[in-house]
């Protein structure tokens, strides 16, 4: 074998030495090169600044566009001896507020073209906040990209906005903007329009089409009424789509098919979305969806729709979230989603199919969440062991029936996973843990407390009434004291507190980063209602909040449910348009119907007290809450919606048996039971003697009338 010539440790010395000058050099050179790219770097900074306050003025018809836009918004802070390229731009006090205008720039003139949103950063090497100065975006790098967002701005939406020939972004949401948008507006070249979360009305209107460039158009969290315009389906350039939460009626129009485009038809981020839910539209899902071949994101939330899901949605195999739920109408199947590989996200929630879970979700390789809860699946859980990164599984309130599958008992506690209100066999139950709720998971329906979490035994005595403070410390109203509940909450939650009570929590905030904490809500100002303990804290749930009482005593119950709004707001402001609607059951009867807490307690921070009468059968109470997709979901953040409940009572209407009372109706069932088994066991010894039976039939007979006495001891007791 060759030997290396460098192997001696002297001749690799020699060679460091060799190299020793030019790698001097090398370093050198890269040190002054360094200095350099410094050196220029700070001139550019110097320049830039310079430059911002040395830019050209604005033409004067767009100075006083801008006069008249500041009138028409209400916005009253404008300072127009400054030069609004140069000086308009405010700190960001909070993550909706923004107040700046950019401009494009040459050496002698400059103009309005962006009333810039954006929830993210500009990552731009920038030097000033906003701007553009030929071509160079200066802009500090944590500063956020925003235009008029989130001032609370009472006025209208500005017709001299079309003044402005250059603009090609508006972002007016989160204000409390009235009216209709103006039809000046249709002469636009805009190409990002949002409104969210304001108090506009009426029809949206159809010249809305003749804005071609549109690629964004955001109208969710309005008071929008009629149909969606024809019109809308000539945005042949429009990406991204968003009509949620205002009140639309009819039919979406064939025309929306030409929008080819969409990217999404919903989306958590500023670019990109499709989103029409919690409407009120007609008819079936439409089947033209199968034209936006380049959809990824589509979200029809209880928008009113009929099922089933049409077919043609297994076309879309760009889409990576899919959410439809609450649809009204006969059971449908299991629509086909083979060619859905890149789902991520998948909710088919209360869609009214019935049939088997299918075992082609297992080749969703990159699927993170999957909620088909509320409906009529059947059959076992299939094989989904190997979608190694599925972190919430949602299949409660169905008909599944078999063992639990062994890859679920397997998961650990950051898996969450929901079984509740099915069929499964007892036997396959597994250990309690926090992430995996199993609250009236399997078939027989005769214990609530289920699998490791608290074994089946008899309850030691009878209760009259359950007092709890949900979401809260143990307090005192008036001689009431309602019991703590500070354990938190999640997306697969069933926690027994005690012995005679517990709760049951499923759901999980999709559209926002929620951790278990945020499942108990916290007041944000002051309270003065009396007793206020009750309603500083309440708990939440995104979707299904059962609480449950067991032990009690059967008879007739009167319970009250005690509600504060305490996170939305009824000032002028964005924080006040948000609409929080959910059900209330009790013992699976509906109660109360799209109750909106605030509207019952006209306002809030105030309290509405709602009492009802029930009964209690087999010593179990349930109350459960549950959000059917209405309302809104993005006031005052997003991901605020959902049920909220800050306190129970349960008292019984029947008198209550003193403990002696008790005790001498315990003994005197004890003494007539033994004398009623012995009379029955004298007459059946003498129809024995005496014959006229066979011996089959005079067992049948004395093991009959064994059974009925035993329950009638069993009922007095």
């Amino acid at each position: 074998m060759v030997k290396s010539p460098l192997r001696n440790p002297e001749q690799l010395l020699k060679s460091h030495r060799t190299w020793e000058y030019p790698l001097d050099e090398l370093i050198m050179f890269f040190f002054f090169f360094n200095c350099l790219l410094l050196l220029l770097l700070s001139l550019a900074t110097l320049s830039c600044f310079g430059l911002a306050s040395q830019l050209p003025q604005l033409p004067q018809d767009e100075l006083e566009a801008l006069r008249e836009i500041g009138e028409q918004l209400g916005k009253k802070d404008w300072n127009f001896s400054l030069n609004p390229c140069a000086n308009w731009t405010t700190p960001s006090t909070d993550k909706y507020y923004n107040n700046s205008v950019n401009c494009t720039c040459s050496l002698d003139k400059c103009h309005v073209d962006t009333m810039e949103p954006s929830d993210t950063p500009s990552y731009w090497i920038v030097l000033h906040i906003n701007q553009f100065v030929s071509d160079i975006r200066c802009s500090g790098d944590d500063m956020e990209k925003r235009f008029l967002r989130g001032q609370d701005l009472a006025g209208v939406l500005p017709p001299s906005l079309a003044k402005l020939r250059y603009l090609k972004t508006i972002d007016l949401n989160r204000n409390y903007l009235s009216g209709h948008i103006p039809l000046e507006w249709a002469s636009t070249q805009l190409e990002y329009l949002g409104v969210s979360v304001n108090r506009l009305s009426g029809q949206i209107p159809g010249f809305l089409g003749d804005i071609v460039t549109l690629k964004y158009l955001c109208l969710e969290t309005n008071m929008f009424s009629g149909t969606v315009p024809p019109e809308l389906g000539k945005l042949v350039n429009l990406e991204n789509l968003i009509l949620s939460s205002n009140n639309l009626t009819g039919v979406l129009p064939a025309d929306l098919a030409n929008l080819t485009n969409l990217i999404e038809l919903y989306s958590l981020q500023p670019f990109l979305l499709f989103r029409i839910s919690s409407n009120n539209f007609a008819g079936k899902i439409p089947h033209f969806i199968q034209s936006w071949k380049r959809l990824q994101k589509l979200e029809i939330q209880a928008s009113g729709f009929e099922g089933p899901i049409p077919s043609d949605i297994s076309v879309l195999n760009n889409l990576s979230e899919l959410r439809i739920s609450d649809l009204t109408g006969e059971s449908s199947k299991f629509p086909p989603l083979t060619n859905m590989i890149s789902l991520r996200r998948l909710m088919l929630r209360s869609c009214n199919i019935s049939d088997l879970i299918p075992k082609d979700i297992a080749d969703m390789k990159n699927l993170l969440a999957l909620d088909l809860s509320f409906n009529k699946l059947e059959g076992n859980i299939p094989d989904l062991r190997g979608l190694g990164s599925l972190e919430l599984v949602c299949l409660s309130n169905n008909l599944l029936t078999g063992n639990i599958p062994d890859w679920i008992k397997d998961r650990d506690y950051t898996h969450q996973i929901d079984l509740s209100y099915n069929n499964f066999s007892e036997q396959s139950a597994p250990s309690c843990r926090d992430s995996l709720n199993l609250f009236r998971s399997f078939s027989g329906g005769k214990n609530l407390e289920l699998g490791g979490c608290q074994k089946d035994f008899p309850c030691s005595k009878d209760h009259y009434s359950l007092h709890i403070n949900c979401g809260g410390e143990e307090t005192r109203s008036g001689n009431i004291v309602y019991e703590e509940d500070k354990d938190e909450g999640g997306p697969a939650k069933f926690q027994p507190k005690k012995d005679n009570w517990g709760f049951s929590s499923s759901g999980h905030f999709w559209d926002g980063d929620k951790i278990a904490s945020d499942y108990i809500a916290t007041n944000v100002s002051i309270l003065k209602m009396n007793y206020s303990e009750l309603y500083t804290t309440a708990r939440l749930s995104p979707l299904s909040l059962t609480y449950y009482g067991r032990c009690l005593a059967d008879g007739k119950y009167s319970v009250k449910l005690h509600f504060a709004e305490i996170i939305m707001r009824d000032n002028e402001s964005f924080h006040s348009l948000g609409r929080r609607i959910f059900d209330v059951y009790i013992q699976d009867k509906l109660e109360l119907k799209d109750f909106d807490i605030a509207q019952a307690a006209s306002g809030v921070d105030k309290v509405v007290v709602k009492e009802f009468k029930t009964s209690v059968k087999n010593k179990t109470l349930e109350i459960r809450f549950h959000w059917a997709g209405k309302g809104t979901t993005a006031v005052p953040t997003r991901a605020t919606y959902g049920p909220l409940i800050s306190a129970i009572s349960v008292e019984s209407d029947f008198p209550i048996p003193s403990e002696g009372k008790r005790k001498k109706i315990l003994i005197g069932s004890l003494a007539l039971a033994l004398v009623l088994i012995l009379i029955i066991s004298g007459i059946a010894c003498w129809k024995c003697y005496f014959g006229g039976k066979s011996s089959t039939e005079q067992g049948m007979s004395y093991n009959g009338l064994m059974s009925m006495m035993i329950a009638d001891v069993t009922l007095v007791k």
